[in-house]
């Protein structure tokens, strides 16, 4: 049974993001195959990541904080799949998602490489066997420009084998008179696990689906403005 590591990064008890993301578990598990754990990562004690360098330095190669980090990085390495979940906070992640993110160093060494054309640090751990796929939502009505400073840290940090699902007017999720607008779209999230299920991808005709906007941007935009 393979792993599955859900790091959801929405600081919200009821995410829009999650909803996205918790429709793609069931396609994914449709068929029981798959052994999910979801990590709500608000509620961990992640402290910030102090640039000591110790990780780096010390034979273990692990972090001289003592939290919360530890221990989820002990299970990240043993998933087969890492499913990172949040909204667009500032053109970016959310600042405590970002915080765990920094403190993924230790799975490094000092050492460099070349790599793609990109310097980067050799690995400590080996994690080539592991599946990486960030789904992101945002506010806005279009996604064009509003993920492209997240999208280069993505692909900076995890490489090419990080595949993203960018998805626009994400409020709209949680809103019981939009369901006949936002059930389709978490259909089409459930046909995109189960695809992922027998593929562990992503097409780019159904990332394509997936990312088409519920509304139009000029309906949107005056839904929004009208609210108070």
């Amino acid at each position: 049974m393979k792993k599955v590591l859900v790091i959801n990064g929405s600081p919200k008890e009821k995410s829009d993001t999650m909803c996205l993301t918790n429709s793609f578990l069931k396609g994914l598990n449709k068929e029981g195959e798959f052994d999910i754990h979801i990590i709500d990562l608000i509620k961990k004690n992640i402290k910030p990541c102090l640039g000591c360098f110790k990780c780096w330095k010390n034979e273990s190669g692990e972090c001289i904080q003592n939290d919360d980090q530890k221990e989820i990085m002990d299970e990240y390495k043993e998933a087969d799949i890492v499913i990172y979940s949040f909204p667009l906070y500032s053109y970016a992640m959310p600042s405590h998602l970002k915080a765990f993110v920094d403190r993924l160093i230790p799975f490094n060494k000092m050492t460099m490489k070349e790599k793609d054309g990109h310097i980067v640090h050799v690995p400590r751990v080996d994690l080539s066997h592991q599946k990486l796929l960030f789904i992101a939502g945002c506010g806005f009505p279009n996604f064009e420009g509003n993920f492209d400073g997240l999208d280069i840290m993505i692909k900076n940090k995890f490489g090419k084998k990080a595949e993203t699902i960018y998805v626009s007017e994400c409020p709209m999720l949680n809103e019981e008179e939009a369901r006949p607008l936002t059930e389709p779209l978490l259909k089409k999230f459930v046909n995109a696990g189960e695809y992922y299920s027998k593929n562990f991808s992503i097409s780019e005709e159904l990332k394509k689906e997936l990312e088409t906007p519920m509304l139009d941007k000029e309906t949107y935009i005056k839904i929004v403005n009208s609210l108070r």
